[in-house]
């Protein structure tokens, strides 16, 4: 699937090629600095949230108001979908009012049903396999910061959504990653796979120090995703030793930092590498917003 298909998805970032990855980022780039106004009067976005969010909500609906555009918040007990109405006639009743969904689920199978049966785009706001939208905005932040991608990204917790978007988005940049994680808490299996299928595989390891040894950038994420937290007691003491604070990055002295956030301050990340001129955290969650936009004018163009 291209964005030269009819209707085009987003359900992960391999549903681009790499024009369509760069046609994006150049879009969300020029948007960002004010070099061009494209504007969707009377076009309306859908917003379905099983899922609650700050960044995802705001930025999108903030985007459509800025594209000229309107956006309807739909949570569960807005629509009948909290109610058990089937994932594909709500597809189908929402692609007779809105001109693009976006969609915040718990089961990425749902996103997919979700995307088969709609007749105007789909994007994916975060399931619990994929963030999409997240990698383009880490993209954009990347490019941003060292002028391409001709760097080294270290990964480093739990290879979570957040992690497997990025892994399949840094292959289709070119970026060279090498992601970090305890035993048991690795990639899906088929992540390297489709890495490998649009670029390079990712190096893994369980050894995060290893991992940050001369990288430009590490990243990191909340060890405890949406969902899981009756399993947190069970599940911090596995993540020992993956904290990304300033004993790790003595390993990377020249390494930016990135978290999606939210972030569990004295967890995955402490409380002064979060706060210190080496983060670029708050880039990236601005550039939710003109990544979005970005893909939006290609979908809605």
């Amino acid at each position: 699937m291209t964005l030269e298909d009819d209707p085009a998805h987003l359900i992960d970032v391999d549903d681009l090629t790499r024009g369509d990855l760069s046609r994006v980022l150049d879009r969300a780039a020029t948007l960002k600095a004010g070099e061009a106004n494209p504007r969707f009067p009377e076009h309306t976005l859908g917003m379905v949230f099983e899922k609650p969010s700050t960044r995802t909500r705001v930025s999108f609906e903030t985007g459509m108001t800025e594209l000229g555009g309107h956006a309807i918040f739909l949570g569960e007990e807005d629509i009948q979908l909290g109610r058990g109405e089937p994932i594909r006639d709500t597809a189908r009743t929402l692609s007779r009012y809105v001109d693009a969904v976006m969609a915040r689920l718990f089961e990425h199978d749902q996103m997919e049903e979700l995307a088969s049966y709609a007749d105007v785009p789909v994007v994916n706001g975060l399931t619990d396999r994929a963030h999409p939208c997240q990698t383009l905005a880490d993209l954009l932040t990347i490019r941003e910061t060292f002028g391409d991608f001709d760097v080294e990204v270290a990964w480093v917790g739990d290879g979570n959504n957040v992690a497997q978007s990025f892994a399949v988005g840094a292959a289709l940049a070119g970026i060279d990653l090498t992601v970090a994680t305890p035993e048991g808490y690795g990639l899906d299996d088929d992540v390297p796979d489709r890495a490998a299928a649009v670029g390079d595989a990712p190096t893994t390891t369980h050894d995060p120090v290893a991992a940050v040894e001369g990288a430009d950038v590490v990243y990191t994420d909340v060890w405890v995703s949406m969902g899981e937290e009756d399993a947190r007691e069970a599940k911090l003491p596995d993540f020992e030793g993956f904290q990304v604070n300033a004993d790790l990055l003595s390993h990377a002295p020249e390494a930016v930092v990135m978290h999606c956030l939210p972030a569990h301050r004295g967890e995955e990340i402490t409380d002064d590498v979060i706060e210190s001129d080496r983060a670029v955290v708050f880039d990236q969650a601005e550039n939710r917003l003109h990544a979005q936009k970005g893909l939006l004018v290609e979908l809605l163009d």
